[in-house]
C-alpha cells in the first residue's frame, strides 16, 4: 500500500505518528558509448546527442524514484570499470543503455562478470523491441546491487524500462501490483511479429464502448522515440504463428498502462 493523503489522515486519526515504511530504491543513470554527447553539445560528425539518459531520468523520477546521473562511459574497459565501480557503491539500483549487444565494443557483459563477479540471470530476451537486454546483480559482504544492462536505441531503452526496471523497483518498495494492466479494442489490423511484441499505443475512451480503444503511435521502429511520444499503453502481442498472423479490427488485446491516462 501507498500512503496517500487519505492514509496519512487515518494515521492521524488514530495517533500513528511513527510507522514502518519500505524505503525508495536509489537509482543510477549510466550511458554507454563513444558516440555521445551531453544534448547541450553542438553535434560533430559521428556523434549523437545522448537522449536515453534525459528518457530513462525522467520515467523514474515520474513514478517517484531518487534518480543519480552516472554520466557517460566511453567504450573502454577501464572507463567502463570505474564507471560502474562508483555507481554500485552510489545506488541501489545501476541501469545502463547501451553496450549489450554482440559488437566489439558491447562490453558491459564481460566486464561484470570478469571485474565484478556478477550474476548473470538473462543477456537476451525473445521480445520486440529490446532483445538485447541484460540484467545482472552484484553481491559483497554488505549488499546486492541490481544491474538492468538496457539497449541502445531509444525505444529499446523505454519499452525495457517499463517492461523491467519499473516493475523491480515497485517490488523493492513494496507494491503488490507490478504492472497496471487493462484491456483494449485494436482499430486496425496489426501484423504479427515473430516475437512478442510491445507496440507503443494511445488509449481512448468513448461514451458507446464498454473498453478502451487503442490507437498504434506510428511507424514502430526502435530507432523511432517519436512513437513513445502520447503512448500511455504497451500493446501486448502474441509472437506469430501458423494459425495466427495477425490481430484483426476489433480485437481485444491485453495491454500494459505505462502513462498518465
Amino acid at each position: 500500500m501507498k500512503l496517500g493523503y487519505s492514509e496519512m489522515g487515518i494515521l492521524a486519526t488514530v495517533g500513528a505518528t511513527t510507522v514502518s515504511v519500505y524505503g525508495l530504491p536509489k537509482v543510477g543513470i549510466l550511458s554507454t558509448g563513444n558516440e555521445l554527447v551531453q544534448p547541450g553539445s553542438a553535434l560533430e560528425p559521428g556523434k549523437i546527442r545522448d537522449s536515453n539518459k534525459t528518457v530513462l531520468m525522467a520515467l523514474f523520477k515520474e513514478h517517484g524514484f531518487p534518480v543519480i546521473d552516472l554520466g557517460i562511459a566511453r567504450d573502454n574497459v577501464d572507463a567502463l570499470v570505474a564507471k560502474l565501480k562508483y555507481g554500485l557503491e552510489m545506488v541501489d539500483v545501476l541501469v545502463s543503455s547501451g553496450g549489450v549487444s554482440m559488437g566489439e565494443k558491447d562490453l558491459l557483459k564481460p566486464v561484470l562478470k570478469e571485474h565484478f563477479s556478477a550474476e548473470l540471470h538473462y543477456g537476451r530476451v525473445f521480445m520486440k523491441p529490446g532483445l538485447p537486454n541484460t540484467f545482472a546483480t552484484v553481491t559483497n559482504e554488505r549488499n546486492k546491487r541490481l544491474v538492468f544492462g538496457l539497449p541502445g536505441n531509444p525505444v529499446s531503452a523505454a519499452v525495457s524500462a517499463n517492461l523491467f526496471v519499473i516493475p523491480a523497483l515497485r517490488k523493492m518498495s513494496g507494491h503488490e501490483n507490478l504492472f497496471v494492466w487493462d484491456c483494449l479494442q485494436v482499430l486496425s489490423t496489426i501484423q504479427l511479429d515473430p516475437r512478442p511484441e510491445y507496440q507503443r499505443v494511445g488509449l481512448k475512451w468513448s461514451p458507446d464502448s464498454t473498453v478502451p480503444t487503442a490507437e498504434v503511435t506510428g511507424y514502430q521502429i526502435s530507432s523511432r522515440l517519436l512513437s513513445m511520444t502520447c503512448a500511455n499503453g504497451l500493446l501486448v502481442l502474441p509472437p506469430r504463428t501458423a494459425n495466427q498472423t495477425q490481430v484483426n479490427a476489433g480485437e481485444i488485446v491485453d495491454c500494459i498502462v505505462i502513462g498518465r491516462l
